[in-house]
Protein backbone atom coordinates (compact mmCIF):
# COMPACT_ATOMS: atom_id res chain seq x y z
CA UNK A 1 0.00 0.00 0.00
CA UNK A 2 2.75 2.38 0.79
CA UNK A 3 4.71 2.11 -2.47
CA UNK A 4 1.15 3.41 -4.17
CA UNK A 5 1.85 6.99 -3.16
CA UNK A 6 4.43 7.67 -5.20
CA UNK A 7 2.90 5.89 -8.01
CA UNK A 8 2.32 9.35 -9.75
CA UNK A 9 5.15 11.20 -11.24
CA UNK A 10 5.96 14.56 -9.58
CA UNK A 11 4.39 17.49 -11.21
CA UNK A 12 6.61 20.57 -13.08
CA UNK A 13 7.16 23.89 -12.04
CA UNK A 14 3.88 24.72 -13.85
CA UNK A 15 1.75 22.15 -12.04
CA UNK A 16 1.82 19.71 -14.92
CA UNK A 17 2.46 15.78 -15.09
CA UNK A 18 6.32 15.51 -15.85
CA UNK A 19 5.98 15.47 -20.07
CA UNK A 20 8.50 12.08 -19.87
CA UNK A 21 5.54 9.87 -19.22
CA UNK A 22 1.91 9.11 -20.25
CA UNK A 23 -1.02 9.86 -18.02
CA UNK A 24 -1.88 6.38 -17.77
CA UNK A 25 1.40 5.07 -17.08
CA UNK A 26 2.13 5.92 -13.71
CA UNK A 27 -1.66 4.30 -12.42
CA UNK A 28 -0.59 0.95 -12.72
CA UNK A 29 -2.81 -2.42 -11.74
CA UNK A 30 -1.42 -2.42 -8.41
CA UNK A 31 -2.70 1.56 -7.85
CA UNK A 32 -6.00 0.49 -9.10
CA UNK A 33 -6.15 -2.54 -6.85
CA UNK A 34 -5.28 -1.31 -4.00
CA UNK A 35 -7.71 1.51 -5.16
CA UNK A 36 -10.79 -0.94 -5.21
CA UNK A 37 -9.73 -3.04 -2.28
CA UNK A 38 -10.47 0.11 -0.16
CA UNK A 39 -13.91 0.85 -1.41
CA UNK A 40 -14.41 -3.34 -1.37
CA UNK A 41 -13.94 -3.74 2.78
CA UNK A 42 -16.74 -2.25 4.52
CA UNK A 43 -15.85 0.01 7.66
CA UNK A 44 -16.14 -1.63 10.74
CA UNK A 45 -19.12 -0.76 12.77
CA UNK A 46 -18.19 2.22 14.56
CA UNK A 47 -19.47 2.65 18.54
CA UNK A 48 -20.22 5.85 19.94
CA UNK A 49 -18.68 4.77 23.47
CA UNK A 50 -15.65 4.31 21.71
CA UNK A 51 -15.88 7.78 20.06
CA UNK A 52 -16.40 9.08 23.28
CA UNK A 53 -13.67 8.41 25.12
CA UNK A 54 -11.38 8.92 22.07
CA UNK A 55 -13.08 12.74 22.39
CA UNK A 56 -12.00 12.58 25.83
CA UNK A 57 -8.75 10.93 25.75
CA UNK A 58 -7.45 13.25 22.69
CA UNK A 59 -9.10 16.55 23.03
CA UNK A 60 -10.47 16.59 26.94
CA UNK A 61 -13.87 17.27 25.33
CA UNK A 62 -17.36 15.05 26.60
CA UNK A 63 -20.25 15.41 24.98
CA UNK A 64 -23.08 13.24 23.25
CA UNK A 65 -21.93 11.24 20.20
CA UNK A 66 -24.05 10.00 17.11
CA UNK A 67 -22.77 7.63 14.75
CA UNK A 68 -23.51 8.73 10.92
CA UNK A 69 -23.28 6.94 7.65
CA UNK A 70 -19.91 6.62 6.02
CA UNK A 71 -18.81 5.32 3.01
CA UNK A 72 -14.97 4.05 4.64
CA UNK A 73 -14.26 5.75 7.88
CA UNK A 74 -16.56 5.97 10.50
CA UNK A 75 -18.28 9.81 11.51
CA UNK A 76 -19.61 10.60 14.35
CA UNK A 77 -21.52 14.01 15.08
CA UNK A 78 -20.54 15.15 18.09
CA UNK A 79 -22.44 17.91 20.43
CA UNK A 80 -20.29 18.93 23.48
CA UNK A 81 -22.54 20.32 26.62
CA UNK A 82 -22.20 24.10 25.78
CA UNK A 83 -24.15 22.94 22.75
CA UNK A 84 -21.25 23.46 20.32
CA UNK A 85 -21.29 20.55 17.47
CA UNK A 86 -18.28 18.88 15.86
CA UNK A 87 -17.44 15.78 13.93
CA UNK A 88 -15.34 13.80 14.85
CA UNK A 89 -13.79 10.73 12.38
CA UNK A 90 -11.94 7.86 13.23
CA UNK A 91 -10.06 4.82 11.09
CA UNK A 92 -8.83 1.70 12.45
CA UNK A 93 -7.59 0.41 9.07
CA UNK A 94 -3.84 0.97 7.76
CA UNK A 95 -4.83 3.14 4.76
CA UNK A 96 -6.75 5.37 7.27
CA UNK A 97 -3.70 7.01 8.55
CA UNK A 98 -2.89 8.41 4.80
CA UNK A 99 -6.41 9.26 4.01
CA UNK A 100 -6.22 11.36 7.64
CA UNK A 101 -3.21 12.85 6.56
CA UNK A 102 -4.12 14.06 3.52
CA UNK A 103 -7.43 15.52 4.96
CA UNK A 104 -6.12 17.26 7.77
CA UNK A 105 -3.08 19.04 5.96
CA UNK A 106 -5.47 20.13 3.59
CA UNK A 107 -8.13 21.59 5.71
CA UNK A 108 -5.33 23.12 7.86
CA UNK A 109 -4.03 24.44 4.55
CA UNK A 110 -7.38 26.33 3.81
CA UNK A 111 -7.41 27.97 6.92
CA UNK A 112 -7.83 32.25 6.19
CA UNK A 113 -8.69 31.05 2.57
CA UNK A 114 -12.03 33.17 1.67
CA UNK A 115 -14.80 32.78 -1.15
CA UNK A 116 -16.12 29.84 0.86
CA UNK A 117 -16.07 27.94 3.66
CA UNK A 118 -14.43 24.63 4.98
CA UNK A 119 -14.67 22.80 8.24
CA UNK A 120 -11.81 23.70 10.19
CA UNK A 121 -9.54 21.45 12.32
CA UNK A 122 -9.88 21.42 16.20
CA UNK A 123 -6.01 20.30 17.63
CA UNK A 124 -5.53 17.90 19.59
CA UNK A 125 -4.71 18.36 23.52
CA UNK A 126 -0.90 18.13 22.18
CA UNK A 127 -1.75 20.33 19.22
CA UNK A 128 -1.36 18.00 16.64
CA UNK A 129 -3.67 17.89 13.85
CA UNK A 130 -4.85 14.40 14.45
CA UNK A 131 -4.04 11.60 16.96
CA UNK A 132 -2.68 8.65 16.27
CA UNK A 133 -2.95 5.24 18.46
CA UNK A 134 -1.35 1.83 17.83
CA UNK A 135 -4.95 0.64 16.54
CA UNK A 136 -6.73 3.37 15.62
CA UNK A 137 -6.32 7.44 14.22
CA UNK A 138 -8.47 10.08 13.73
CA UNK A 139 -9.38 13.74 13.95
CA UNK A 140 -11.91 16.48 14.85
CA UNK A 141 -13.30 19.25 13.02
CA UNK A 142 -15.82 22.28 13.32
CA UNK A 143 -19.46 20.87 11.97
CA UNK A 144 -20.97 23.39 9.47
CA UNK A 145 -24.28 24.61 8.97
CA UNK A 146 -26.10 24.90 6.28
CA UNK A 147 -28.58 23.52 3.64
CA UNK A 148 -26.74 20.89 1.23
CA UNK A 149 -26.63 21.17 -2.13
CA UNK A 150 -29.22 18.38 -2.90
CA UNK A 151 -31.73 19.71 -0.63
CA UNK A 152 -31.79 23.20 -1.82
CA UNK A 153 -33.54 25.26 -4.96
CA UNK A 154 -30.72 25.17 -7.59
CA UNK A 155 -31.36 28.02 -9.26
CA UNK A 156 -29.04 29.59 -11.91
CA UNK A 157 -28.05 32.10 -9.34
CA UNK A 158 -27.43 29.53 -6.93
CA UNK A 159 -25.42 27.14 -9.47
CA UNK A 160 -23.57 30.05 -10.68
CA UNK A 161 -22.18 30.85 -6.96
CA UNK A 162 -21.72 27.59 -6.39
CA UNK A 163 -19.36 27.38 -9.85
CA UNK A 164 -17.37 30.77 -7.77
CA UNK A 165 -16.96 29.11 -4.56
CA UNK A 166 -15.56 26.00 -6.54
CA UNK A 167 -12.93 28.47 -8.44
CA UNK A 168 -11.82 30.02 -5.35
CA UNK A 169 -11.56 26.08 -3.75
CA UNK A 170 -9.41 25.38 -6.46
CA UNK A 171 -7.13 28.36 -6.48
CA UNK A 172 -6.37 28.04 -2.29
CA UNK A 173 -5.58 24.23 -2.99
CA UNK A 174 -3.17 25.10 -5.76
CA UNK A 175 -0.41 26.21 -3.98
CA UNK A 176 -0.76 22.75 -1.07
CA UNK A 177 2.02 19.96 -1.44
CA UNK A 178 0.36 17.79 1.23
CA UNK A 179 0.88 14.05 3.19
CA UNK A 180 -0.32 10.99 0.98
CA UNK A 181 -1.74 13.24 -2.14
CA UNK A 182 -0.83 10.34 -4.27
CA UNK A 183 -2.45 7.33 -2.48
CA UNK A 184 -4.85 5.41 -4.13
CA UNK A 185 -8.01 6.48 -4.80
CA UNK A 186 -10.72 4.56 -7.14
CA UNK A 187 -12.49 8.06 -7.56
CA UNK A 188 -9.35 9.42 -9.69
CA UNK A 189 -9.55 9.38 -13.28
CA UNK A 190 -6.62 7.50 -13.41
CA UNK A 191 -8.46 4.39 -12.12
CA UNK A 192 -11.70 5.43 -15.00
CA UNK A 193 -10.43 3.20 -17.64
CA UNK A 194 -9.60 -0.09 -15.34
CA UNK A 195 -13.59 0.56 -14.33
CA UNK A 196 -15.33 -1.03 -17.11
CA UNK A 197 -14.48 -4.40 -14.87
CA UNK A 198 -16.84 -3.43 -12.98
CA UNK A 199 -19.51 -3.69 -15.97
CA UNK A 200 -21.20 -6.92 -15.39
CA UNK A 201 -22.62 -5.16 -12.54
CA UNK A 202 -24.76 -2.71 -14.70
CA UNK A 203 -28.61 -3.26 -15.74
CA UNK A 204 -28.40 -3.87 -19.49
CA UNK A 205 -29.77 -1.32 -21.40
CA UNK A 206 -28.92 2.74 -22.62
CA UNK A 207 -27.17 3.28 -19.28
CA UNK A 208 -24.75 0.29 -19.71
CA UNK A 209 -24.68 1.37 -23.28
CA UNK A 210 -23.55 5.32 -22.12
CA UNK A 211 -21.25 4.20 -19.90
CA UNK A 212 -19.27 2.68 -22.41
CA UNK A 213 -19.31 4.75 -24.83
CA UNK A 214 -18.45 7.69 -22.35
CA UNK A 215 -15.14 5.23 -20.95
CA UNK A 216 -14.16 4.61 -24.26
CA UNK A 217 -14.33 8.23 -25.33
CA UNK A 218 -12.49 9.21 -22.61
CA UNK A 219 -9.23 6.26 -22.96
CA UNK A 220 -9.03 7.33 -26.50
CA UNK A 221 -9.84 11.38 -26.83
CA UNK A 222 -9.78 12.69 -23.22
CA UNK A 223 -6.61 10.78 -21.22
CA UNK A 224 -4.08 11.31 -23.22
CA UNK A 225 -4.42 15.06 -23.41
CA UNK A 226 -4.43 15.13 -19.48
CA UNK A 227 -0.96 15.59 -19.40
CA UNK A 228 -1.05 18.85 -20.75
CA UNK A 229 -2.89 20.83 -18.66
CA UNK A 230 -2.71 21.96 -14.66
CA UNK A 231 -2.60 19.43 -11.78
CA UNK A 232 -2.86 19.86 -8.59
CA UNK A 233 -4.56 19.10 -5.35
CA UNK A 234 -8.24 18.81 -5.50
CA UNK A 235 -11.47 17.88 -3.26
CA UNK A 236 -12.05 15.34 -5.82
CA UNK A 237 -15.76 14.83 -4.79
CA UNK A 238 -17.53 18.60 -4.32
CA UNK A 239 -20.92 16.58 -4.75
CA UNK A 240 -24.37 18.15 -3.64
CA UNK A 241 -24.17 16.06 -0.35
CA UNK A 242 -20.93 17.89 0.26
CA UNK A 243 -21.62 21.32 -1.00
CA UNK A 244 -23.56 23.40 1.48
CA UNK A 245 -25.32 26.64 1.18
CA UNK A 246 -24.94 28.29 4.25
CA UNK A 247 -25.33 31.66 5.92
CA UNK A 248 -22.08 32.81 4.89
CA UNK A 249 -22.05 31.41 1.35
CA UNK A 250 -21.12 28.45 0.02
CA UNK A 251 -19.19 25.45 1.74
CA UNK A 252 -17.37 22.39 0.89
CA UNK A 253 -17.28 19.37 3.39
CA UNK A 254 -16.17 15.84 3.32
CA UNK A 255 -12.57 16.09 1.75
CA UNK A 256 -12.30 12.23 1.94
CA UNK A 257 -11.75 11.37 -1.76
CA UNK A 258 -8.81 14.37 -1.84
CA UNK A 259 -5.73 13.64 -4.58
CA UNK A 260 -3.31 14.81 -6.43
CA UNK A 261 -5.13 15.40 -10.00
CA UNK A 262 -6.15 17.47 -12.88
CA UNK A 263 -7.33 20.91 -11.21
CA UNK A 264 -10.80 20.75 -14.04
CA UNK A 265 -11.56 17.69 -12.01
CA UNK A 266 -13.34 19.34 -9.77
CA UNK A 267 -15.28 21.45 -11.70
CA UNK A 268 -16.27 18.24 -13.91
CA UNK A 269 -17.34 16.43 -10.97
CA UNK A 270 -19.57 19.38 -9.57
CA UNK A 271 -21.11 19.54 -13.32
CA UNK A 272 -21.48 16.46 -13.40
CA UNK A 273 -24.47 16.27 -10.78
CA UNK A 274 -26.36 18.75 -12.18
CA UNK A 275 -26.93 18.01 -15.59
CA UNK A 276 -30.84 18.12 -15.44
CA UNK A 277 -32.40 19.77 -17.75
CA UNK A 278 -32.78 17.90 -21.20
CA UNK A 279 -33.73 21.12 -22.89
CA UNK A 280 -30.57 23.12 -22.45
CA UNK A 281 -26.97 21.32 -24.20
CA UNK A 282 -25.02 21.14 -21.29
CA UNK A 283 -28.27 20.07 -18.88
CA UNK A 284 -28.51 22.92 -17.04
CA UNK A 285 -24.64 22.87 -15.70
CA UNK A 286 -23.81 26.21 -17.75
CA UNK A 287 -24.68 28.11 -14.37
CA UNK A 288 -21.96 26.44 -12.66
CA UNK A 289 -19.75 25.99 -15.25
CA UNK A 290 -20.00 30.04 -16.11
CA UNK A 291 -19.71 30.73 -12.07
CA UNK A 292 -15.76 28.48 -12.03
CA UNK A 293 -14.91 30.23 -15.29
CA UNK A 294 -15.28 33.85 -14.06
CA UNK A 295 -12.78 32.81 -11.09
CA UNK A 296 -10.49 30.55 -12.92
CA UNK A 297 -10.84 30.95 -16.91
CA UNK A 298 -10.95 28.29 -18.96
CA UNK A 299 -8.28 27.02 -21.23
CA UNK A 300 -8.92 26.20 -25.12
CA UNK A 301 -7.47 22.56 -23.72
CA UNK A 302 -9.88 22.38 -20.65
CA UNK A 303 -13.14 23.63 -22.57
CA UNK A 304 -12.33 21.13 -24.85
CA UNK A 305 -12.22 17.70 -22.51
CA UNK A 306 -14.69 19.02 -19.95
CA UNK A 307 -17.69 17.49 -21.31
CA UNK A 308 -15.71 14.37 -21.86
CA UNK A 309 -14.37 14.59 -18.22
CA UNK A 310 -18.01 15.03 -17.03
CA UNK A 311 -19.93 12.33 -18.67
CA UNK A 312 -16.80 9.86 -18.01
CA UNK A 313 -17.27 11.04 -14.03
CA UNK A 314 -20.69 10.16 -14.47
CA UNK A 315 -19.83 7.00 -15.91
CA UNK A 316 -17.53 5.96 -13.20
CA UNK A 317 -20.11 7.58 -10.58
CA UNK A 318 -22.60 4.47 -12.18
CA UNK A 319 -20.08 1.55 -12.31
CA UNK A 320 -18.54 2.12 -9.01
CA UNK A 321 -21.46 2.26 -6.61
CA UNK A 322 -23.66 -0.48 -8.60
CA UNK A 323 -20.56 -2.78 -7.76
CA UNK A 324 -20.43 -1.59 -4.14
CA UNK A 325 -24.25 -1.64 -3.82
CA UNK A 326 -24.18 -5.47 -4.89
CA UNK A 327 -21.24 -5.97 -2.23
CA UNK A 328 -23.20 -4.28 0.48
CA UNK A 329 -26.90 -4.71 -0.10
CA UNK A 330 -27.83 -3.37 3.17
CA UNK A 331 -26.14 -0.26 2.61
CA UNK A 332 -27.39 -0.37 -1.50
CA UNK A 333 -29.46 2.94 -0.66
CA UNK A 334 -27.03 5.12 0.61
CA UNK A 335 -24.24 4.06 -1.60
CA UNK A 336 -26.52 4.57 -4.69
CA UNK A 337 -27.79 8.16 -3.23
CA UNK A 338 -26.53 9.79 -6.32
CA UNK A 339 -26.64 6.89 -8.94
CA UNK A 340 -30.24 8.24 -10.78
CA UNK A 341 -28.67 11.62 -10.89
CA UNK A 342 -25.61 10.70 -12.63
CA UNK A 343 -27.99 8.43 -14.92
CA UNK A 344 -29.98 10.99 -16.20
CA UNK A 345 -26.90 13.71 -16.64
CA UNK A 346 -25.20 10.79 -18.80
CA UNK A 347 -28.31 10.14 -21.28
CA UNK A 348 -28.37 13.99 -21.37
CA UNK A 349 -24.95 14.85 -22.76
CA UNK A 350 -24.92 11.38 -24.71
CA UNK A 351 -26.53 13.63 -27.15
CA UNK A 352 -23.71 15.66 -28.12
CA UNK A 353 -21.44 15.45 -30.21
CA UNK A 354 -17.71 16.34 -29.26
CA UNK A 355 -17.98 19.49 -31.29
CA UNK A 356 -21.39 20.49 -30.15
CA UNK A 357 -20.01 19.35 -26.85
CA UNK A 358 -16.74 22.02 -26.87
CA UNK A 359 -19.49 24.94 -28.49
CA UNK A 360 -21.78 24.46 -25.18
CA UNK A 361 -19.03 25.51 -23.18
CA UNK A 362 -17.68 28.19 -25.04
CA UNK A 363 -21.06 29.72 -25.32
CA UNK A 364 -21.73 28.77 -21.07
CA UNK A 365 -18.49 30.63 -19.81
CA UNK A 366 -18.18 34.30 -20.11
Amino acid sequence: MGACNDAVPDDDDDGHLDGAQSVGTPFTEVYFRAAAAILATKPSAPEARVSGELLLRHYGLTGTVRVLSSEVECTADVTLLNGDRLILKTSARPEGRDSFRFQVAALAGLEGASGFASPQIVRTSGGTLMFEEEEICGYLQTRLSGVPLHQANATADVLYRVGQALGRLSLALEPLKVPAMRRPVLWHVGCWPRLMELEEHLPSGPVADCVRLAISNYVELIEPQLREIAWQVTHNDPSPFNTLLTDNGVAFIDFGDGCWGPRIEDLAVAASHVVTDPSLALGGAENLIAGYASVIPLPALEAKLLVGLIKARQSALILINYWRAELFPSEAAYIKKNVARAERGLSILSALGVGEAEMAVRRAVP
